[in-house]
């Protein structure tokens, strides 16, 4: 029987919030289940996931209610990855976005967590928080939290041996929960074919991890990525170098399939120098886009255009052809 189904946590109902520290989350399952230290080794049904620990907490506060799912990641620039995108339009789902540095590390999520655990105390929003998380700068935030009287849940990944949470952290929670390996199997899968492709053309070497026995400070505290090699405005100019000269003065007239796929190819190539060729690298190996991306790309083109492609189902496909002949060609990938 589960700590929360205690006789102590079946009263009135009660609202409660989950707080997950995505990059904790991920690097833990990954790493008990695959031996994997990098995003860009795997892949995550992350609605599904969301889904399956919303019921998960629903079945441990079977009195309570959810009033949101707070999603804490990072992304180059603070702009989303394919991922964040797709999870952002969840109901009852908020993602909240911290920095990626040029080294790879997480920069602002533990101190978005930690903010918005304590607002959501002091105001008495939540009697109930669950924490999934596992660094000890959590710490001063559960404390306050409690001396507003919220219970805090923390949850961690069963880990492959020691700990991988921070034991400061576990002594403050009110209970403790672990999720095991099972539990998160189904939602991670180790990528093959695309994921060598993407490593041969992303030039940028990771950092190697030491090997010791996991830590707090191992398994989550250096999140690897990809070394970001220029910002998003110099992405962005670089971009603007590679513009098709006919899309400045075109107004519908030149409405022929070499120009619509032209289009998107320079939609995928401003998108793999802005957003970086390990979050394109997860569209692979295609040809379907997640609805949101595919929307994007639509009004991107739309935009480059200039008119609608609404009533036009076929240049809406030589959009699509455009794109993944860019994006193919990039990673070097046979159509």
């Amino acid at each position: 029987m589960s700590v929360l189904e205690h006789d102590c946590f079946k009263n009135a109902s009660r609202r409660y919030a989950i707080l997950i520290d995505v990059g904790y989350l991920y690097a833990a399952a990954a790493e008990v289940l695959l031996g994997a230290t990098s995003r860009r080794e795997y892949k995550v049904d992350a609605e599904k996931l969301i889904k399956t620990l919303i019921a998960r907490a629903a079945d441990q506060l079977p009195s309570g209610e959810l009033l949101r799912v707070y999603w804490f990641d990072a992304a180059r620039d603070r702009v989303p990855t394919v991922d964040q995108r797709v999870i952002a339009p969840m109901a009852l789902v908020k993602v909240r976005l911290g920095n990626l540095n040029s080294r790879g590390q997480q920069k602002g999520v533990d101190a978005m967590i930690r903010t918005d655990l304590e607002q959501l105390s002091r105001h008495r929003a939540i009697s109930e928080a669950i924490l999934l998380a596992g660094d000890e700068d959590m710490v001063p935030a559960v404390e306050i939290a409690q001396a507003y009287g919220v219970r805090v849940h923390v949850w961690g990944v069963e880990p492959p041996y020691g700990t991988n949470q921070a034991e400061r952290l576990l002594w403050e929670a009110d209970t403790l929960d672990e999720i095991s390996a099972e539990f998160c199997k189904p939602f991670f899968t180790k990528l093959g074919t695309a994921a060598a492709a993407s490593a041969k053309i992303v030039g940028a070497p990771m950092a190697e991890p030491e090997p010791q026995q996991p830590s707090p400070a191992s398994v989550f505290g250096a999140r690897q990525s990809v070394a970001v090699t220029m910002s998003a405005a110099d992405a962005l100019e670089v971009a603007e170098q590679a513009r098709p000269s006919f899309v400045r003065t075109t107004t519908g007239d030149r409405f022929d399939q070499e120009t619509v796929s032209g289009i998107g190819e320079y939609v995928a190539h401003k998108w793999i120098l802005t957003r970086g060729r390990e979050n394109i690298a997860d569209l692979l190996p295609g040809p379907t886009l997640p609805t949101v991306i595919d929307k994007e790309l639509l009004v991107e083109a739309e935009k480059e255009l200039g008119y609608s492609l609404r009533d036009h189902p076929g240049a809406r496909i030589w959009v699509r052809d455009g794109f993944w002949e860019r994006v193919n060609r990039e990673f070097d990938l046979e159509r």
